[in-house]
């Protein structure tokens, strides 16, 4: 499947929260997250990534592993993505590390997510405050096979403009790379 996908800085989120809010019940979660990739940095080379994600929520934690294919479709950065919740967080990151893989970065992200139907399709979106970056952001997302993903960005388009965004919102920012970057700093 491929996760066809829009993120956007949110100028004004109390209000986009509001309009999310009428779409549906939001759920709080703080997600753990921990990209891996190989001491030669092959992943990143080939626009791939793995990542193991706890997921803290009211009323339970759960944690999956993922991992994302190279981007099929540039002004999105949408990719294919594989997940797999998993039993046990220690084993899974001792298994990478027993795999080679190395730890890249971890970092925490404060997220509100509302899942909602529009357009037919199924979404997700999800408010994210990351404490080490400033700004608010919202990602849009839904998934489908790789024939339908332009359609499916359009159908993302729309309702992120029914939720307040605008084109010049959009951004391709990587938290990975705004968390390195601000700790180097």
């Amino acid at each position: 499947m491929i996760e066809a996908e829009l993120k956007a800085r949110v100028e004004a989120p109390a209000e986009v929260r509001r309009r999310l809010d009428a779409r549906g019940d939001g759920r709080a979660e703080v997600y753990r997250d921990t990209y891996y990739d190989t001491p030669g940095g092959v992943l990143a080379a080939n626009d791939q990534e793995l990542r193991v994600r706890t997921v803290h929520g009211r009323d339970q934690t759960r944690t999956v592993l993922t991992f994302k294919g190279a981007v099929i479709d540039a002004d999105s950065g949408s990719k294919p993505e594989h997940e797999t919740q998993v039993k046990d967080v220690e084993a899974t990151h001792a298994l990478l590390r027993g795999l080679g893989y190395v730890p890249l970065i971890a970092f925490e992200k404060r997220c509100r997510n509302y899942e909602f139907e529009a357009h037919g399709r199924r979404m997700l979106a999800t408010l994210v405050r990351v404490p080490e970056i400033d700004g608010t952001f919202l990602e849009l997302e839904t998934l489908v096979d790789e024939s339908e993903v332009d359609a499916a960005l359009d159908d993302v388009r729309s309702v992120l403009a029914e939720l307040g965004i605008r084109t010049e919102d959009l951004t391709r920012e990587q938290y990975t790379e705004a968390v390195a970057a601000r700790r180097a700093a």
